[in-house]
């Protein structure tokens, strides 16, 4: 059967590329749809050819909409809400994953918009959702992303090829793009940590847009340090970072569910430069989107309010990592879910049976 994946971002690929594989290996026809006005057809492209993903170019909503009418695929995955179901699903079935698990309300509001079915993550978002939308199919399977790293399929980083050291403990810092602390920490942060390797994987969306030049500035300083890697806009996956880390830094964003279900330290970066649209004045809008986390995360890791804070956090965490295990294995079950490596092989058994359903009711 025909299986098309809406590739509205780029950073949807982490979650999708697990499903396109167990897809592929029970030979069914998989295409990514990519968006011109999302996505820069030069820099994504290359990615999808290393990756070998076959990617249909559309330019807005408009014309993803006619190429699913036209093409009636089986299934249509989405990474976020779509307004335009009422057409396509007269001949395709719909699937929603949230690109993430992050703490921001939107995981739960990209549900507005009512498809065949949604993939659910952890028993808690699975309680949650069918309160806000009790009608609609939901079904738990996992966090499908994270299968490759469970299942010892992903190898990680070259630390020989990059210049790091394999003896030394390894800072992961993977800063969101909004609200970001990256424009907090110093330009010369890693001398403070010569005595560790730090990978930095900031949100592709700093590294492609070009408002966001403050912030790669400052990324193409640090990656001048002996110790540090950062990552290039095709390293798509965090999954080879998380591989190879041994504590996580980041602000309230989806990487800290998936480090923690590795039981993995990882420390909270509460300090942060707002945009101009959530300062002063407009910082109502701020608290309204992200004051209020519909997953309240207080005690999965360390949290720190300054740059000083963490300087002493970094090596204190390393040194007592059970510290949160506890809470790391209930954060795990609340939000990520299983985690047997099987995410992948549930979802895709869902469309079989669904598929094979729907051919049996029409005969």
């Amino acid at each position: 059967m025909l299986i098309l994946f809406d590739t509205l971002n780029v950073y949807y690929l982490p979650q999708y590329i697990p499903i396109i594989q167990e897809l592929k290996l029970r030979n069914h026809d998989v295409k990514l749809v990519c968006y011109h006005d999302r996505n820069e057809k030069a820099v994504v492209e290359p990615i999808f050819q290393a990756l070998n993903l076959e990617c249909i170019w559309v330019h807005n909503d408009n014309e993803a909409e006619k190429l699913y009418v036209k093409l009636k695929p089986e299934w249509i995955f989405f990474g976020n809400k779509c307004d335009f179901l009422n057409s396509i699903h007269q001949y395709s079935k719909t699937a929603q994953l949230g690109h993430g698990i992050g703490p921001k309300p939107t995981y739960y509001h990209k549900s507005v918009t009512p498809m065949t079915v949604r993939f659910i993550e952890g028993a808690l978002r699975l309680a949650k959702i069918q309160q806000l939308y009790p009608n609609d199919n939901f079904i738990q399977v996992g966090f499908s992303k994270l299968d490759p790293i469970i299942n010892h399929d992903e190898p990680g980083l070259d630390y020989e090829k990059l210049g790091l050291d394999s003896n030394k403990k390894t800072i992961l810092y993977a800063p969101t793009f909004n609200p970001s602390s990256l424009e907090c920490f110093p330009d010369n942060w890693p001398t403070d940590f010569t005595d560790y390797n730090i990978l930095i994987k900031p949100h592709s969306l700093t590294q492609m847009r070009g408002k966001f030049k403050k912030q790669q500035q400052k990324l193409k300083k640090w990656s001048e340090f002996s110790n540090v890697y950062v990552a290039s806009p095709k390293d798509i996956s965090l999954l080879p970072f998380m591989k190879n880390a041994d504590i996580l830094l980041s602000e309230a964003s989806s990487t800290l569910f998936e480090f923690a279900a590795l039981s993995k330290p990882v420390i909270v970066c509460n300090f942060f430069k707002l945009k101009w649209s959530y300062r002063g004045i407009f910082h109502y809008r701020f608290k309204k989107r992200f004051g209020k986390d519909n997953v309240l995360y207080s005690d999965i890791g360390k949290h720190v309010n300054s740059y000083k804070e963490l300087k002493v956090a970094i090596p204190q965490q390393l040194a007592m990592p059970e510290e949160y295990a506890v809470s790391r294995a209930q954060y795990t079950t609340d939000h990520v879910g299983p985690t047997d490596g099987k995410a992948s092989k549930r979802i895709v058994d869902y469309l079989e049976v669904n598929s094979a359903n729907s051919l049996a009711a029409e005969t």
